[in-house]
């Protein structure tokens, strides 16, 4: 092997590093974010390192219902691309859907399935359980499993997601809670 291969090779190695050391430098800190299942990384950079941090904390404001981690991860000049009727736009969209959410399904939680980055993207696959206990607009929960799926597509920008694009899985969850007879 030459010498510009092995030099090749040490860089990416040491940027693979760097890399894990900044995740696991911020997991200690943020002992609730929660670990995705599947990741893939389009390069081992810094701004890398940021985005998987940004959306990690993102998940974690939809797994604990803790608005400081929404804080964290969202920009003041935050746009959701894909806004509901009757949301508000900027940050206190998510902060208002977490609530009236969380009113319905106390105990919910999210996982990310999938992480995958590339530049100043991040694509996540978020997958939510619980159970309906509560009130959902004129729906009363009965304790019924609510297990669904949501897709993401974040743009991050000095650390903060700046734009959001989302899908839920919206038919099943309304079907779990009673809205849509299967």
């Amino acid at each position: 092997m030459s010498t510009s291969s092995l030099s090749r090779i040490a860089r990416h190695m040491l940027v693979a590093a760097s890399f894990a050391g900044a995740l696991s430098a911020h997991a200690a800190s943020d002992a609730d974010l929660p670990v995705p299942h599947h990741v893939a990384v389009a390069s081992n950079s810094a701004q890398s390192a940021e985005v998987v941090l940004t959306a990690r904390r993102y998940a974690a404001f939809w797994n604990t219902g803790d608005n400081a981690y929404a804080k964290l991860a969202l920009s003041p000049a935050f746009i959701d691309r894909t806004l509901p009727d009757g949301r508000p736009q900027g940050p206190d969209g998510p902060l208002q859907a977490s609530k009236g959410f969380r009113a319905a399904v106390p105990d919910l939680h999210a996982e990310i399935d999938d992480l995958v980055v590339a530049g100043d993207r991040a694509s996540v696959h978020l997958h939510f359980h619980g159970h309906f206990t509560g009130q959902f607009q004129d729906l009363k929960g009965s304790g019924q499993t609510v297990d669904f799926q949501a897709f993401d597509l974040y743009r991050v920008k000095d650390g903060r997601i700046v734009e959001n694009w989302h899908l839920e899985d919206n038919l099943t969850l309304l079907k779990q809670l009673g809205a849509i007879k299967p």
